[in-house]
């Protein structure tokens, strides 16, 4: 436990990530986070800022010598990432989803969330795979349980894209532009620990306290009866 609560914290620090895979080590994150089933515990939103702090610091110019060319290269390779993520998280809901609904229910997948998303998404449509990259938790589930609930594989991606787009370089530029600012860099830590409580607070109280019908069941085609 120690050893990742010392992961965690050390993705709050600039320098450490620079020192331990810098931005190939945000690539992996943001891929395992948004495409693989246990990667909600991991760090996107406030990663995605660190790496614009990092970009704007003088000794991280790579690959170019500028730092306008930087920012605009490391979103792209970082869209892709997010955009490749929910397309495995599609795949394995789309192949997995009968397991999923007959499997027992875990401290980190509850059936309910399926009936949750699948509802979530008659409201919203599309639009949902977008406002799904802004929430911790959800980001990571959204692709699965549009592949479980069989959503249109061509209008999946195109919000997929679309959403990918806006996070990143919403994040990643903001990161950029504020890094630039010495008081910024002096309480970087305070800041992303104020990101992480206002964006995953309301998630994990929804989780937690949020309830379902009692006489909800699911059924493996995502139907509820």
């Amino acid at each position: 436990m120690d050893v990742i609560l010392n992961f965690f914290h050390n993705l709050t620090d600039p320098n450490w990530i620079i020192n331990h895979g810098g931005y190939y080590i945000v690539l992996a994150i943001v891929f395992a986070e948004t495409g693989l089933l246990l990667g909600f515990i991991l760090p996107g939103d406030f990663l995605l800022f660190i790496t614009g702090t990092i970009i704007a610091k003088p000794e991280a110019l790579i690959p170019f010598d500028d730092h306008l060319h930087n920012m605009i290269f490391w979103e792209v390779m970082i869209i892709l990432a997010a955009v490749l993520g929910n397309m495995v998280g599609y795949w394995f809901g789309k192949k997995s989803g009968k397991y999923l609904f007959e499997r027992k229910d875990t401290w980190y997948f509850k059936k309910k969330h399926i009936v949750q998303a699948k509802d979530f998404y008659e409201r919203k449509g599309g639009g949902a795979i977008i406002m799904a990259r802004f929430l911790p938790v959800v980001r990571t589930f959204a692709p699965i349980v549009a592949g479980v609930v069989g959503m249109n594989y061509k209008k999946f991606m195109l919000y997929n894209v679309i959403g990918a787009v806006i996070w990143v370089g919403v994040l990643v530029t903001v990161g950029y532009f504020l890094g630039r600012n010495p008081w910024v860099e002096r309480n970087l830590e305070y800041i992303v620990l104020g990101m992480v409580a206002v964006t995953t607070i309301p998630v994990l109280a929804k989780m937690i306290f949020g309830k379902t019908k009692p006489t909800d069941e699911v059924t493996a085609n995502g139907k509820t009866v």
